[in-house]
């Protein structure tokens, strides 16, 4: 089974073992690899033979194998180099690492291979013996550092990996985009041709042949894969599989496939890191569907609090119309028919003057009857725009309270869409209300303004305040908090500021869209 050697970025920090060694290194390093080939072959038998008893397997016994001074030997000899042979070391370090061999093994193995091979150096070369063991310490030392090189790559590769699939949970905004973030991770991780994440939401529609192989990590080849890989797509152009199970609670909750152009199969740590990885993706896949469904629902909510507040006005409207067209009307033509009657009374009775106290009865409430309709629908608000509608508030606050109103509008405050208008003239509609119910203020700063595509509002007062946190947790209080609402419809921010005795301030920003227009 071929491997083919992952690419790993060099890293400017790590030393190149190759680099160590002067010329005069290299030639004692091909005088050693010289003496040391013949033998080479009975020394790994020997060497792997004193490895017997560790519980290395296969794999990791033919990585030792290959970082030797007997393979340098077999690698160096002939028309090879050091080079060659660090690269290799490189490699099989990195084998080493994801089969899970710690280094202070390799090194112990190491150590086992010396003691086997100082006594032959000492009999092919007695003479040079001391110059071979300079060579073979060098050798050693390079080793050594070409092995911290490539348990570093190893390392630092798995460390990226989680590193980018925590950004990737941070910063998805789609359950779609969180998916295809992970598996790019993952599959730029394996070296793989291709990646698939199935997800299960509702459990697996599959048959339960399928399902019970899937339950466990496999590897896979092309003629076993067909029925096993829920992918298509991915048996195209590849001759190896991983399949990566995600269950949750003994349930399987999803699938990770891997497609390879080449047989490969994982090593342990490899492994490892892809079940660890597959944990944070199906919390990551779960917290971002939970984020998309609350997302969905507060839509929904915020839909039918538009509806809700388009409702409001239009129930509004048609209460105002009733009361101008039917109950207006007919107070008119009673206030019309008393004042006839009291004309046709005689001067100084008794009866024409109580005809006279009903039809100034019948006038005050005329004149109540039309201020609630203009409450309930301004005209103004609609026929000539928010400042016009504002402006007429004021008016009719200040006649019916003794507080002082500074009152400052934009001069180039145009017409806005009817939601905006309609929002910033219940906010004002509330906030003097309010005051008019508890402030006990004399004075009363209003701006309104527009900039940088928001209308601010701002109201202030020089009353007696409130705790406005203690305010707003009240269950039967929903002024603020339907001012909070239909600020938050736009997508505005409104901020509430009051301390007792220190008066209050209601600041909203509305953001002004192109798109809005008066329909």
């Amino acid at each position: 089974m071929t491997r083919r050697r992952p690419r790993v970025p060099v890293d400017s920090r790590l030393v190149d073992a190759a680099q160590v060694l002067d010329d005069r290194a290299h030639a004692q390093l091909r005088r050693l690899a010289a003496l040391v080939k013949p033998h080479a072959r009975e020394l790994d038998r020997r060497f792997l033979g004193l490895l017997a008893g560790s519980n290395y397997d296969a794999r990791q016994l033919r990585a030792l194998s290959a970082i030797t001074p007997g393979a340098a030997a077999l690698a160096i000899s002939g028309r090879g180099s050091a080079d060659g042979f660090f690269e290799q070391v490189d490699y099989h370090g990195r084998r080493l690492a994801k089969l899970n061999v710690p280094p202070g093994e390799v090194a112990l193995a190491l150590r086992k291979y010396d003691r086997l091979l100082d006594p032959l150096l000492h009999r092919l070369a007695a003479r040079e013996y001391s110059d071979l063991v300079r060579a073979r310490r060098q050798l050693e030392f390079c080793v050594f550092l070409s092995l911290n090189n490539a348990y570093y790559h190893v390392r630092e590769m798995e460390t990226r990996a989680f590193y980018e699939l925590f950004h990737a949970e941070l910063e998805a905004r789609s359950l779609g985009e969180l998916v295809n973030r992970l598996m790019a991770t993952l599959v730029d991780f394996c070296g793989a041709r291709a990646g698939r994440l199935r997800l299960f939401a509702d459990g697996p529609g599959l048959p339960a042949g399928v399902k019970r192989a899937l339950l466990r990590p496999r590897y896979l080849e092309s003629k076993r894969a067909a029925k096993l890989i829920l992918d298509p797509s991915l048996l195209r152009g590849c001759a190896s599989y991983w399949s990566i199970p995600l269950i949750t609670r003994g349930v399987l909750a999803g699938v990770m496939q891997f497609g390879f152009s080449t047989r490969y199969e994982w090593l342990p740590r490899e492994l490892q890191l892809l079940e660890a990885a597959g944990e944070r993706c199906l919390m990551a896949a779960e917290k971002a569907r939970l984020t998309e469904d609350l997302a969905a629902r507060e839509a929904q909510v915020r839909q039918l609090s538009e509806h809700m507040l388009r409702v409001e006005e239009e129930e509004r409207r048609r209460i105002s119309r009733e009361l101008h067209d039917d109950a207006g009307q007919s107070m008119l033509y009673i206030r019309l028919q008393l004042e006839m009657l009291e004309q046709s009374l005689p001067p100084g009775s008794e009866a024409r003057a109580k005809a006279g106290e009903i039809r100034a009865l019948t006038e005050s409430t005329i004149a109540d009857v039309r201020r609630v309709i203009a409450a309930l629908s301004p005209a103004v608000l609609e026929q000539m725009g928010l400042a016009a509608g504002i402006r007429q508030l004021v008016k009719r606050f200040r006649q019916a309270f003794p507080a002082r109103v500074n009152l400052r509008i934009a001069p180039h405050l145009g017409r806005l869409s009817r939601e905006t208008e309609f929002i910033a003239y219940r906010l004002v509609q509330e906030c003097l209300n309010n005051i008019a119910k508890h402030s006990q203020a004399s004075h009363i700063n209003l701006r309104l303004n527009s900039t940088d595509g928001l209308l601010e509002l701002d109201v202030e007062d020089n009353g007696i305040g409130f705790d406005v946190g203690a305010a707003l947790e009240k269950r039967d209080s929903f002024g603020l908090a339907g001012m909070r609402e239909r600020v938050a419809l736009l997508g505005g921010r409104l901020e509430i500021q009051g301390r007792p005795n220190r008066g209050t301030r209601i600041s909203a920003e509305l953001p002004i869209k192109e798109e809005s227009k008066r329909r």
